[in-house]
């Protein structure tokens, strides 16, 4: 009876460590890696010159590669709003970028996409760049994130900027872990390999239960950083090393995935937050063929390389040209994961029957593109990208910077409506208003609609719509 009882004991033992060790989540963990300042062109599969990503490459061969994908908005804190709310960073009052000690913020009170996906169960972290406000009421572990650990603004804003003491005064570039500063920056030359062994620890720590990831690489903006396994290993100089490590890491992330069994659960998805800073010039990366970069609302400026993979649920090998922004991708996660969407009014919907391949209609009637403080300067409608009179920065066809030092941008008009048929003209070069009266209509008639909600302070028009950022008392 004992020798029984002792077999049942150790057999309950022996199952119940079975089903610990090989428990799957019954959701799907979901990985965004946002770049920051990559261009267009900086992907292999995207026409790289100078330097490869095999990672990447092999992530779209799995995975699909989308043309048309833009970012909310030409700069580093508004794009991130896009990314975490599914909103227009101006509908949250975020305009720009914000600096050190900043008042304002993402106002709490607007769901991330780890707030929702907190409520269905899942852990979460983010590894990189924040950018949404330093104060300790707008940081990460007050936005839904259970785990930070990366820098609280853009990695120029430090005392090493080129510009120190004539434009700038920064002070030290802060290193968090969680709400604690661990460190002070003066070099950053292995944070990516930090974020990247960050996001793997997280994986495996996590790997039985649906996890949320965000892994926002502040890098390759200015100034660059490799480390010493990849300084020196491409063509194109340090900004190749960049984003050579990039892929590296994206590489690591997949390939653990694999390793512990969860890659089929996982969808991961790969883009940027702005276009490249060309007034670097051999420290910017490239976004031709597209016109202009970060800073504008051409096409340069926000159109990304954008690349999902999701084996078993995402059909790998495709290349979809549907218009989409990365305001799109909470909603698509919540209905992927169940989750329910944000209380308040969003404007992404979602795209996940296009990346399933069950449809190539696009949910949003049109895109808008604002930029400064609530300018209404362009709008994407089908095959269309339309402009409305604005001024905007350009190099004018001349190099950028050497050495990490930035050339002078100038500043040029749009004087009247331009319109482009971008599946002809990617590059924007042929205005075509005159010819297609009728289209241009139809567009105006869009952004008046989108004035009324959102506002526009080119043409004096107050939204309805607008929300406030958070703020603090300085």
């Amino acid at each position: 009876m004992k020798n029984s009882l002792l077999l049942i004991v150790v057999l309950f033992a022996v199952y119940s460590c079975q089903t610990t060790t090989t428990k799957t989540p019954s959701k799907p963990n979901v990985i965004i890696i946002f770049t920051d300042d990559q261009g267009y062109q900086d992907v292999g599969s995207y026409g790289a010159v100078g330097f490869k990503t095999p990672n990447l490459d092999q992530m779209a061969a799995e995975g699909i590669r989308l043309t048309d994908f833009y970012a909310a908005q030409a700069v580093c804190s508004a794009s991130r709003a896009g990314l975490l709310t599914g909103c227009y960073p101006n509908r949250l009052g975020i305009h720009g970028a914000f600096m050190p000690n900043s008042p304002k913020g993402l106002n709490p009170e607007e769901t991330t996409i780890a707030e929702m996906l907190k409520t269905e169960g899942y852990k979460t972290a983010i590894y990189g760049k924040w950018h949404l406000g330093d104060a300790p009421e707008f940081l990460p572990t007050k936005q839904g994130f259970d785990e930070y650990f990366g820098i609280p603004f853009s990695n120029d804003m430090w005392p090493y900027h080129p510009q120190q003491g004539t434009i700038f005064n920064f002070g030290p570039l802060p290193l968090y872990e969680n709400e604690n500063i661990i460190d002070t920056l003066t070099d950053q030359s292995n944070l990516t390999t930090q974020i990247t062994e960050r996001s793997i620890q997280f994986i495996l720590e996590n790997k039985s239960e649906p996890f949320f990831l965000y892994v926002a690489h502040p890098q390759p903006h200015v100034p660059l950083f490799a480390s010493d396994k990849f300084k020196g290993k491409s063509e194109r100089g340090l900004y190749g090393d960049v984003i050579m490590e990039i892929d590296w890491s994206v590489g690591e992330i997949l390939q653990t995935l694999k390793q512990e069994g969860i890659d089929e659960n996982t969808m991961v998805i790969f883009t940027s937050d702005n276009g490249p800073w060309l007034a670097y010039g051999e420290h910017s990366g490239s976004a031709l063929p597209l016109r202009e970069g970060k800073g504008t609302a051409l096409e340069g400026g926000q159109r990304e390389p954008a690349i999902i993979r999701y084996p078993g649920k995402i059909k790998p090998g495709r290349t979809l040209q549907t218009p989409m922004m990365n305001i799109d991708i909470l909603p698509t996660i919540a209905e992927l994961t169940g989750a329910q969407l944000p209380a308040k009014n969003i404007d992404g919907k979602s795209v996940w029957k296009i990346w399933t391949g069950e449809s190539d209609e696009s949910p949003q009637e049109a895109y808008y593109f604002y930029y400064h403080v609530n300018e209404l300067q362009g709008v994407r409608y089908k095959n269309w990208k339309m402009y409305f009179p604005h001024k905007y920065r350009t190099l004018g066809g001349r190099e950028g910077g050497k050495g990490g030092l930035p050339a002078d941008y100038e500043y040029v008009t749009f004087d009247e409506i331009a319109l482009y048929d971008l599946s002809k003209d990617i590059s924007e070069t042929n205005n075509v208003a005159n010819e297609h009266p009728d289209v241009v209509e139809e567009i105006k008639a869009l952004a008046n609609g989108m004035r009324n909600k959102l506002g526009d302070a080119l043409t004096n028009v107050a939204g309805t719509e607008n929300r406030a950022p958070g703020m603090i008392n300085k």
